[in-house]
């Protein structure tokens, strides 16, 4: 991530989609510095541009026009299927300009082909980005300079922490774990919250308990040299409660059925790029 405030960005940035991801990273630009007047947004929906105006004072557009050619970064937050059509009427107007897409699953060739550009950044972000404590990962294609790495972790800085990969098949794995991952938590803080009311804590205290908990954890395994092994041995005495927990844990193969959950997600991953790329 890049340092407390930041030069904000002199080329205007033009965003093709204007929903939550969007939202989050231009949100960030405006509290940055950046005047609205630098930002060029291409939304369909009504309902999106007006949120927009209210929201951010940004005025978007129904569609791509000339005023596009004046960006120096397109961020595309498109819906996967819908990429291909959106990037038709944009091309024209952005050979000059540096893409980053965070559109999941198409990959970066695929993303060159229909701009006709390769100064492409692929992205993979994950929801917590909205609320500024995200984890995202980026490929850069050869045709991306170091200056444009450093505009892509600029613009992304408000968002949480960025993770440059080195081959882009990586951004696979890299949707099964921390792209899909926000979901894995809240699937355990269901499970927690649920037994939390079984053994007679109201369910609304056994869920801030639980979102307590993983917080907490995180943080400590953040600030912390020391792998995840070893931090879960010392709160785990032999013959306690943790240790019960674990047993049983162990006992049903847990660990083993989530890792192939994270394999299935891979997968799925890869699929979905041989789709969107047809």
């Amino acid at each position: 991530m890049r340092s407390a405030g930041p030069t904000p960005p002199t080329r205007p940035i033009a965003f093709i989609g204007g929903g939550n991801m969007a939202t989050a990273i231009l949100g960030g630009l405006l509290r940055q510095g950046l005047p609205a007047d630098q930002l060029e947004v291409v939304e369909p929906w009504a309902d999106a541009r007006e949120r927009l105006l209210r929201e951010h004072g940004v005025r978007a557009q129904s569609e791509a026009g000339p005023a596009l050619a004046r960006a120096g970064l397109v961020v595309w937050a498109v819906k996967p299927q819908a990429f291909r059509d959106a990037a038709r009427p944009v091309a024209p107007h952005t050979e000059a300009a540096l893409h980053l897409s965070v559109a999941a699953g198409i990959r970066s060739e695929t993303i060159a082909g229909w701009l006709g550009s390769q100064r492409v950044v692929r992205s993979m972000p994950n929801t917590p980005a909205l609320v500024g404590r995200g984890m995202t990962a980026l490929f850069a294609r050869d045709g991306v300079t170091d200056d444009d790495r450093g505009l892509v972790e600029q613009v992304l800085a408000p968002t949480g922490a960025t993770l440059w990969v080195d081959q882009e098949q990586q951004l696979d794995a890299v949707t099964a774990l921390s792209g899909s991952g926000p979901a894995y938590v809240f699937y355990f803080l269901e499970a927690m919250r649920q037994a939390g009311a079984e053994m007679g804590l109201p369910p609304r205290q056994a869920l801030q308990l639980a979102i307590g908990t993983f917080a907490g954890a995180a943080e400590l395994a953040r600030a912390s040299d020391d792998p995840p092994e070893v931090l879960r041995e010392r709160v785990t005495s032999k013959g306690g409660t943790t240790y019960a927990a674990l047993t049983s844990l162990e006992g049903d193969d847990v660990k083993a059925l989530f890792v192939k959950a994270l394999h299935a997600a891979e997968r799925r991953a890869r699929e979905l790029g041989d789709e969107f790329g047809r």
